[in-house]
């Protein structure tokens, strides 16, 4: 009870006192007034919104109704070499090139904001979480429940907003709580392959399909930086903390994601490298237009897959390994058990007997908790009785485990960082990969990839293959067959004497020479074709295995094509 109305004394109350207590009262009374008011008004006012179901809408976009969401001015000393939509009509790139510098700009441009339609995006946004529940995304997509909270959040606010503001604050939340927030658009990029960051307040660079390395317009502070790298590791079902401030993983699209964070390991901030996925896997078609292999190199490939010849991709960073090896698996029989190992994510193949495994660190330091790695799955795999291993990548112990199962008769594919042949041998032999000699002419076939620059383009080359033949019984050396190899000059390839390789699969299959040489006629004709119907991964990946069951019938449709091509 307050103080106006009780006395510790018998004393009685003075006028003073009792003019307080009735003005007290008045002041309570009045504000539980106000207060039952606001809520009747606001029940009131809900009621007339379902009776006269006047809620807020969104129109789909058009030009003639809501005119331009992005004005966009070249910055001086700029001019645009091009520019194309990755988020139409919200998101567009603009390729500038500074005449002076002489550099280009990656140049994300985005719709610009008014000061009031600033400020009901920061309304919106502060609102928003309270407005969204757990349960209502089984039913609903998140994007059409976001929608809706805004449209609600917006029109409870009793403001006169326009179609166009209300497109761009869409955008903008839409952007920010589904997407990646400022390199959303990069992420849209088909022609981006990394995404960098280096630290707070530089310019995240990226590498560009046509213009190779490339700085942008985007950076972050360090505190929005910081956050971000959290939500990055979040979205990839990892945990980063100042304690384990490192995390390798995998974006949900597959893209490989490396981040660290704070000035713990990285002394200019929070940074993080973005490899994105492809949406469409590599093809052999793919290799032949890019020029990286050349259509009798895939022939002889084919043949190899079929026959179960294990094989390695070597070559440095970025010189296209894991496409190849993607792009090979395609001649995989359609029926074959296949076990893949990876440790982020990468291969897409089409096969419908195929165990994909990836590895597992561990969350929690717990002994009952361990980590799955390469060399554990590897293991497994054995048990699993595969005809194809296919290995991301040979690092460690897994790499004695993986010549193993080659002796044992089992066909294997993998990668590994190594430029060069004798590269190639000295990180098997050695720690801690520790393959014998004697194990390694287990391998068939050898291919080294390169990443080189010709005519100021970057392009990706197979720069030799190697047949690994056997070892010299007098000085116990590896005996290598270089069967195939580029020419720099010409940029082409020269094929070097005869293939053990073909010769093996000929007296296996009980050919003739003659037999051998129509086979992989016929392979490179279905290659040709498949290169001049511009066939995607689905198609190509049905031709082949349609090849596999009735080979007949495809020859008969690619002969039957170019007959009636004049």
């Amino acid at each position: 009870m307050d103080s106006h109305f009780t006395k510790k004394t018998t004393e009685p109350f003075t006028e003073m006192e009792i003019a307080g207590g009735k003005n007290l009262f008045k002041n309570r009374f009045l504000k539980k007034l106000e207060k039952k008011i606001k809520e009747e008004y606001y029940d009131l006012r809900a009621y007339l919104h379902i009776l006269l179901k006047s809620e807020l809408t969104i129109e789909p976009y058009s030009f003639e109704k809501f005119g331009p969401l992005i004005i966009f001015d070249v910055p001086d000393g700029y001019v645009e070499i091009e520019r194309h939509w990755v988020n139409e009509p919200y998101v567009y790139i603009s390729i500038l090139f500074h005449e002076i510098n002489r550099e280009y700009l990656y140049y994300v441009v985005e719709p610009k904001l008014s000061q009031y339609e600033l400020m009901v995006l920061e309304t919106v946004y502060e609102n928003i979480l309270d407005t969204l529940k757990i349960y209502e995304t089984s039913e609903e997509s998140k994007v059409n429940i976001l929608e809706k909270k805004i449209l609600e959040l917006i029109d409870g606010y009793s403001i006169e907003i326009d179609g166009a503001a209300l497109h761009k604050i869409m955008y903008y939340i839409k952007r920010d709580y589904i997407g990646y927030e400022k390199i959303d658009g990069l992420i849209k990029d088909p022609d981006i392959e990394d995404i960098s960051c280096d630290g707070e307040g530089i310019p995240i660079f990226v590498y560009h399909r046509k213009y190779q390395n490339i700085k942008t317009n985007l950076s972050f502070s360090a505190e929005i930086l910081d956050s971000f790298v959290v939500k990055l590791s979040q979205r990839s079902g990892k945990h980063i903390s100042i304690g384990e401030p490192i995390v390798n993983s995998t974006l949900p699209d597959g893209s490989r994601l490396n981040v660290s964070l704070g000035k713990e390991i990285t002394f200019r901030g929070s940074s993080f490298t973005i490899r994105k996925f492809q949406q469409h896997a590599f093809t052999p078609v793919d290799l032949i237009k890019n020029g990286t292999y050349s259509v009798e190199m895939l022939a002889y490939l084919w043949l190899a897959v079929e026959n179960g010849k294990s094989m390695i991709f070597a070559g440095a960073t970025a010189a296209g390994k894991t496409s190849a090896l993607n792009a090979i698996s395609l001649f995989i029989p359609p029926l074959a058990k296949i076990v893949s190992i990876e440790d982020t994510h990468e291969l897409k193949l089409h096969h419908s007997n195929w165990i994909g495994n990836v590895t597992r660190e561990s969350f929690i330091q717990n002994p009952n908790v361990k980590d799955i790695d390469m060399y554990e799955l590897l293991r497994q795999a054995l048990r699993q009785r595969p005809e194809y291993i296919i290995v991301g990548e040979i690092r460690g112990k897994e790499g004695i485990t993986l010549f193993q199962s080659m002796n044992t008769g089992h066909t294997t594919y993998s990668t590994m960082h190594a430029e060069t042949i004798n590269t190639v041998l000295s990180r098997l032999e050695g720690e801690p990969i520790n393959v014998p000699r004697v194990m390694i002419q287990a391998l068939d076939i050898l291919c080294i990839q390169k990443l080189i620059h010709l005519d100021s383009k970057r392009v990706r080359r197979l720069d030799m293959m190697i047949e690994i033949v056997g070892i010299d019984p007098h000085t116990q050396d590896l005996r290598f067959n270089d069967i195939f190899s580029w020419d720099p000059r010409h940029d082409s390839f020269n094929r070097k004497g005869k293939s053990y390789v073909l010769e093996s699969i000929m007296k296996k299959r009980v050919w003739s020479e003659k037999e051998l040489e129509s086979e992989l006629a016929k392979r490179k004709e279905i290659l040709n074709y498949m290169v001049h119907e511009e066939m995607d991964e689905y198609s190509i990946a049905s031709f082949i295995q349609g090849y596999y069951v009735d080979p007949n019938k495809i020859m008969g449709m690619v002969r039957k094509e170019y007959e009636s091509t004049p």
